[in-house]
C-alpha cells in the first residue's frame, strides 16, 4: 500500500501503459482519476472492482480547458491532487519528407503541450499542499533516432528537458518531477506493427522479450511513492537493455 489514500491522475489511461499504471496505483491504495480522449470507463470499473475509488474524466490533453476541467473534477471529488502521470501521447509514423506542418503540430500538441497543460492545471493544488509527484512518460526515442518518427523523437526530447528544468523550479515546494523513458513495450499500438516486425524487433532486445505495460507501471509506483523522495529531475530508462547496445 505504497500509495494509500493518495490521489492520482493518469492521462491516456484507457489502454496500454496508462491503463497498467492506473491499475497498479489502485492496487497500492491510491484513489485514481482515469483520463483519456477515448472511452475510459472500463479502466475505472476495473479499479472499482478492486474495492478502490475511481472516477473517469474525458480529456483532450492538447486543450488547456480540458486539462483545467480534469484538475477541477479531481479536486471536487477527492479534495486534492498528489500525483500526475502525463502519459497521453501519439506516435503516427510518417517520413519527414512526407510530413506536413499539421502532422508536426498534432504530435507536439499532444506529446508536449499536453504535458504543459496538465502540469499547469494541477500545479496550484500541489504548491498549496507543499507536496506532489509529477511523472512524465517520455521514450528512448528522445535519445535514439527512429525513422518515420522525427516529430515523436523531437517531442520526447523536449519532455526530457522540461522534466529536468521543472524539477529545479519545484523542488522548494516538495514536488518531485521525473520521467520514465520506455523502450519496446508491448501495447495495442506496437502489436499493430504486425507479427513479423514484432518478432524481428524482439531479437534486438538483450533480455529477449518485449516489455510489458506492467513493467513500466511498477516503476511508476516507485516514482509516485515516498520511496523516491530524494529523486527528482531524472529520466529513467526501462527498455530491457535496448539502448545500451
Amino acid at each position: 500500500m505504497k500509495l494509500k489514500d493518495k490521489v492520482a491522475i493518469v492521462t491516456g489511461s484507457a489502454k496500454g501503459i496508462g491503463r497498467a499504471i492506473a491499475l497498479a496505483f489502485a492496487r497500492e491504495g491510491a484513489k485514481v482519476v482515469v483520463s483519456d480522449i477515448a472511452e475510459e470507463e472500463k479502466t475505472k470499473e476495473e479499479i472499482i472492482a478492486m474495492g478502490r475509488e475511481a472516477i473517469a474524466v474525458k480529456c483532450d490533453v492538447s486543450k488547456m480547458k480540458d486539462a483545467l476541467n480534469l484538475a477541477n473534477e479531481t479536486v471536487k471529488k477527492f479534495g486534492r491532487i498528489d500525483i500526475l502521470v502525463n502519459n497521453a501521447g501519439i506516435y503516427p509514423f510518417k517520413t519527414f519528407e512526407e510530413m506536413k506542418e499539421e502532422d508536426w503540430d498534432r504530435v507536439f500538441k499532444v506529446n508536449l503541450y499536453g504535458v504543459f497543460n496538465c502540469t499547469k492545471a494541477v500545479l496550484p493544488h500541489m504548491i498549496k499542499q507543499k507536496y506532489g509527484k509529477i511523472i512524465n512518460i517520455s521514450s528512448i526515442a528522445a535519445r535514439i533516432g527512429f525513422q518515420g518518427l522525427t516529430h515523436y523523437c523531437a517531442s520526447k526530447g523536449a519532455v526530457d528537458a522540461f522534466t529536468r528544468a521543472l524539477a529545479l523550479e519545484l523542488a522548494k515546494y516538495n514536488i518531485n518531477v521525473n520521467a520514465i523513458a520506455p523502450g519496446p513495450i508491448e501495447t495495442p499500438g506496437t502489436r499493430a506493427l504486425g507479427n513479423e516486425a514484432y518478432e524481428s524487433f524482439k531479437k534486438l532486445i538483450p533480455v529477449g522479450r518485449w516489455g510489458k505495460p506492467e513493467d513500466v507501471a511498477e516503476l511508476a509506483v516507485f516514482l509516485a511513492s515516498d520511496d523516491s523522495s530524494f529523486i527528482t529531475g531524472e529520466v529513467v530508462v526501462i527498455d530491457g537493455g535496448f539502448s545500451i547496445q
